[in-house]
């Protein structure tokens, strides 16, 4: 999974060659890691078909922060919000709660 996301991440961020990827690739794991507390300690949930993709575009969307944003020098505290990855982890929390504790009308478990 690792290299085809520092791939996926280089495409994005418009890197040539293999000089960033240990970077890329520490950066890809700590966004993993954020990603994964800020949701759910369930590993298996994270491997499923419709979770997948999306864990992946959160995942990208964070590491491609932590490199573009590596060093901020200004007099003032700033404060970044990113609406992209908080979208993300809003709707990976709302499929988790379907997926540990159900969702369906009857009252059954969802299946997500």
């Amino acid at each position: 999974m690792d290299e085809e996301l520092v791939a996926q991440l280089k495409t994005m961020l418009r890197i040539d060659g293999t000089t960033e990827d240990e970077l890329l690739t520490s950066y890809i794991n700590a966004a993993s890691n954020f990603i994964k507390s800020a949701v759910a300690s369930d590993k298996e949930f994270f491997e499923k078909d419709d979770v997948k993709h999306t864990f992946e575009i959160a995942v990208l969307s964070l590491a491609g922060s932590y490199y573009t944003y590596r060093i901020a020098l200004v007099d003032t505290q700033s404060y970044p919000i990113d609406l992209t990855l908080n979208s993300i982890i809003g709707q990976l929390r709302g499929t988790y709660a379907e997926y540990k504790y159900g969702g369906g009308q009857d009252g059954e478990k969802a299946s997500v």
